[in-house]
């Protein structure tokens, strides 16, 4: 008995070394400098929202 568990335990053992020895992907490329995209977005939606209900107001009353 003892030695079926000893071979299970060891074939079992077989995928967990291969999945060790995985080389993790590479890391990928910088974002190119320059894009507003960090921190930027929510008040540019906002800035967005505002210029077009300036716009649809000025459309409405003329």
């Amino acid at each position: 008995m003892l030695r079926r568990i000893i071979i299970v335990g060891i074939i079992l053992m077989f995928p967990l070394i291969g999945y060790s020895q995985v080389v993790p992907p590479p890391a990928p490329p910088p974002p190119p400098p320059g894009l507003p995209i960090d921190g930027v977005a929510g008040m540019l939606f906002l800035l967005g929202v505002i210029y077009g209900s300036t716009k649809i107001v000025k459309d409405s009353s003329s």
